[in-house]
């Protein structure tokens, strides 16, 4: 909460912890503001980048921000209910911005790009909670005509996919993930020795990583925040750093269910004698479940394996899963099963696994921007590891670096829950990198994943220059695993880490950095080729590497039930480019839908007793279905019902047990279809008006061409956007139109102070989800305009420039009461020419549909919609009437017609 003062950070600190979001570890948020909020410093971030420095000449002091994590928190104006107050939100975000920036510090902004399938069932289940607490936000709205107070507060729809771009005119440096952003973030603060990281997330806490502070907590005035110090919570728990990844699984947290361990942790409870009166019960859980591991757990460590000392069950395979997810590129657990000392014999090499654990090397905390540091996890239950900024800005962190290969080679293990077997690492003896061997648990055999540098090998994956972080692979319709890839372009380190369970995913593609064309890229530093996937029958040898030290009986030998997983789109070309714009957050959705063939929509301020406007995910359909067929174009068949794109959209009604199956649409665009290598690649100036056919076509507006191209910048978009409204949904009237435009055009000549000042009579519950209804459109002209390769200005359609919830609220409300035009446009003669030209292409547009636009007066009894209409609900769909379905209403349609065999077009 920006703006209260530095000295109230700590006693307000218990509210504000305990009434956060779930996100990550289950009960430590709220345990650690009630029973050890000493591990909570007021820090001030002056302080810290002045220090820093000082003691790195030339490092920029550097703060990763978990973007998601800080949405509510940046977004400050007051009114939320009406469809987002944009300017107030550009301007509250340029100034966040420009206070760092004064303070001399860098912010790297990291944005979640998809949906991780271990965390999918809780993605489900928080979108099932915020379905509830929509339906009382519009219970509430109707009671009151007002919007509720800040405690039922849900941020405005698209705001996650317009935040991206509003950083990037800002000028900031602004990522999207390949997964869930809290790895990258972790990842990438470790590995450039940032300041720290800046979210609202207890899994930070357990990252071992840079210093965590909260976006909750941050004062903007004064810099100053709370930070989290993971090792004074380790002090406080018994524990060190390397074993609250256990602590965190069996708690709880995104991949592991809550109540999975639940009988487990209550054991851990009643044998637990040292509970203070005043603690809660998650708070008692967490320090039983911690005394456990610290008393009993840590007496095995090393000897046995984690389902030989816990009730894993059937859950083994996510539980070390869920544990493998903390460990970040270089980093190891004790908690992975190894042999004690001795020798591990690789056919006729001997390595020895001692290591001096006296040989300690200092690490700064930051060398340059370019700097890689390898830092393990502690390695028993008697170490402790400092870690800068904790203790106080002149620590140091003293950190165990891996010894010389040729005395002492230290040869970490894992282990395969599922064969039992442990897996040593492969070291390679020019760069002497740590590379994971893969096991095969039918004949115990050991298949390294990578070998030295003379290795050649065959292994599909993708690399990241840039970024330098994991890079999660995708699962499709059978794949339950995923394969991550690190690389770090310094070490010329090629991790493959697979997870525990038996099925797997292949990647397609290369570094988009990369100036290689071809399907096969050779690495520098070692001879591999990297080849295309092209069917789900890819050789399991793509992934295996050969060594001529070690022999191999079956290197193809992994299991009964490996499937590989390919990408949509095989062009690898194409996908390099998808994948560039995905990272540097220039598209939305694209990269998904062709690598993963799966996309998910949160939720919309949507009411679900209103049966005459069909939900946001069924109007903006048949769009999608549309980029579907021309991002799947190089696929055997498009139209082929085994190709769906896979839809977790949420809508009233939708239980989200599973995806919406939804097939491509076919197209009709003059001169044809282009290719994506003519709409994304070629240059040429005639380009540029296929681009735009085909962004028509998308929105079956082909025929409004002319029309459209007089309208001037920024309202062609939008009309845009309002033709294809007004005829997909014939419930919309021409007060809404005219609200529509006006709010449009007076837009442009207001300030933010001026908007943030306006004050709606009262609050219509159809007008607010007529807003969000508009602002969900929008980011479907995103995800149109990049999968067409940017026929339009990205500012065009940013809400900034084209909406204000208030404004358009007000409009609303006066159009709805029959106000006449120049009372909606404030009397201003210029915008009355405007706003007649626009009202007059939208209705031009839409009567070439046969849709005529008819005020509320002269609307039928089919018409009565919320005032009174049951029954059958209709839409528009092409250039005619169609029925959502027979007798049945928009909201009790179910889950998206599983791959039926009709389009939502006629």
């Amino acid at each position: 909460m920006f703006g209260h003062s530095g000295s109230c950070l700590i006693p307000a600190l218990w509210e504000i912890l305990s009434r956060s979001s779930v996100m990550g570890v289950r009960g430590l948020q709220g345990f650690v503001g009630s029973t050890c909020p000493h591990i909570c410093t007021v820090v001030n971030f002056k302080e810290l980048a002045e220090h820093h420095r000082s003691k790195y000449p030339g490092c920029t002091p550097t703060i990763v921000v978990d973007a998601m994590c800080c949405l509510r928190y940046w977004y400050t104006p007051e009114s939320w209910i009406c469809g987002g107050q944009w300017r107030e939100y550009f301007s509250a975000l340029r100034d966040f911005v420009k206070t760092f920036t004064a303070a001399g510090i860098k912010l790297i902004f990291f944005f979640d790009g998809m949906v991780e399938q271990d965390k999918r069932d809780e993605w489900v289940k928080r979108r099932l909670k915020n379905n509830r607490e929509i339906s009382r936000i519009f219970h509430y709205i109707k009671s009151h005509k007002e919007q509720p107070g800040r405690n039922m507060f849900f941020i405005p729809s698209g705001l996650a996919v317009f935040t991206r771009f509003a950083l990037k005119t800002l000028g900031q440096e602004t990522l999207c993930s390949l997964q869930e952003a809290d790895y990258e973030v972790a990842s990438y603060g470790l590995q450039h020795n940032c300041l720290g990281i800046l979210g609202e997330d207890t899994d930070y806490l357990i990252y071992d990583t840079c210093p965590y502070f909260s976006i909750s907590e941050l004062c903007l005035e004064s810099l100053d925040t709370v930070m989290l110090c993971r090792e004074k919570l380790c002090e406080s728990l018994g524990l060190c750093v390397a074993d609250l990844p256990l602590l965190a699984c069996l708690l709880g947290n995104d991949i592991i269910p809550e109540g999975m361990f639940e009988s487990f942790r209550y054991k851990c409870l009643s044998s637990y004698t040292s509970v203070k009166e005043n603690f809660d019960k998650k708070g008692n859980i967490i320090l039983a479940v911690s005394d456990h591991i610290s008393k009993v757990l840590h007496l095995y460590q090393g000897e046995k394996k984690l389902e030989e000392i816990l009730p894993l069950g059937p859950n083994k395979a996510l539980f070390y899963k869920g544990m493998a997810s903390y460990l970040l590129p270089g980093q190891k657990s004790p908690w992975f099963f190894q042999k004690p000392k001795g020798v591990i014999t690789l056919d006729k090499q001997v390595i020895s696994m001692s290591s001096d654990t006296e040989s300690r090397e200092e690490v700064p905390m930051c060398s340059d921007a370019e700097s890689r540091q390898e830092v393990p996890m502690c390695t028993g239950p008697e170490s402790r590891q400092e870690v800068p900024m904790c203790t106080g800005p002149e620590s140091r962190r003293e950190v165990p670096m891996y010894t010389d290969s040729e005395p002492r080679q230290e040869v970490p293990m894992c282990s395969d829950p599922e064969s039992r077997q442990e897996v040593p690492m492969c070291t390679g003896p020019e760069s002497r990198q740590e590379v994971p061997m893969c096991s095969d648990p039918e004949p115990r055999q050991e298949v390294p994943m990578c070998t030295g540098p003379e290795a050649r090998q065959e292994v599909p994956m993708y690399t990241d220059s840039e970024p330098r972080q994991e890079v999660p692979m995708y699962t499709g319709p059978e794949s339950r695993q995923e394969v991550l890839i690190w690389t770090d372009p310094e070490s010329r380190q090629e991790i493959m880490c697979t997870g525990h369970e038996s099925k797997q995913e292949v990647p397609i593609c290369t570094d988009p950095i990369s100036k290689q064309e071809d399907s096969m890229c050779t690495h520098p530093e070692i001879n591999q080729k990297l080849p295309v996937a092209t069917g789900f029958e890819f050789k399991l040898e793509a992934l295996m590497c050969t060594n001529p030290e070690i022999k191999q009986e079956d290197p193809t030998n992994v299991g009964p039930e490996v499937k590989q997983q390919v990408t949509m789109v095989s062009d690898t070309e194409i996908l390099k480019v998808a994948r560039t714009h995905h990272v540097q957050a220039e598209s939305y959705l694209v990269y998904n839908i062709m690598s993963s063939g799966e996309i998910e929509c949160s939720n919309t301020l949507e009411d679900e007793l209103d049966q005459a406007l069909p939900s946001q995910a069924f109007i903006y359909r048949p769009i999608r279905q549309r980029v579907y067929s021309l991002l799947l174009e190089d696929c055997q068949d498009v139209t082929s019902t085994c190709l769906a794109v896979k839809e977790w959209f949420v809508y009233p009604g939708n239980p989200l047990r599973h995806p919406d199956l939804v097939r491509p649409l076919q197209m009709t665009i003059p001169g044809g279809t282009p290719s994506l290598k003519i709409l994304w690649l070629n240059q040429e100036p005639e380009i540029q008006v296929r681009r735009l056919d085909t962004l028509l076509a998308c929105f079956n507006l082909s025929s409004s061409r002319e029309e459209l191209q007089a309208v001037e910048s920024p309202f062609q978009a939008l009309c845009c956007l309002l033709i294809y409204l007004f005829v997909q949904v014939d419930t919309l009237c021409l007060e809404d139109l005219h609200a529509f435009i006006a709010q449009a055009l007076c837009l442009q000549g207001k300030s933010t102070s001026q908007l943030a000042n306006l004050q709606p009579d009262y609050i219509n519950p159809r007008a607010v989800q007529l807003g969000s209804l508009l602002v969900r459109g929008l980011t479907t002209l995103v995800l149109v305009n990049s999968a067409c390769g940017f026929p339009w200005k990205t500012s065009d359609f940013m809400p900034w420039n084209v909406f204000d919830g208030k404004l358009f609220h007000q409009k609303y409300l006066q159009s709805e009461k029959g106000y006449a035009v120049e009372v909606l446009l404030e009397q201003n003669r210029s915008r009355l020419t405007k706003f007649h030209d626009l009202k007059a292409v939208v209705c031009k547009a839409c009567m070439k549909e046969n849709r005529r636009i008819t005020g509320r007066a002269h609307w039928g009894s089919h018409h009565a919609g919320r005032w009174g209409r049951q029954g059958s609900s209709y839409h528009r769909t092409g250039s005619g009437y169609s029925r959502s379905s027979q007798g049945q209403p928009w909201r009790d349609q179910g889950p998206g017609k599983k791959a039926s065999g009709h389009s939502w077009e006629r």
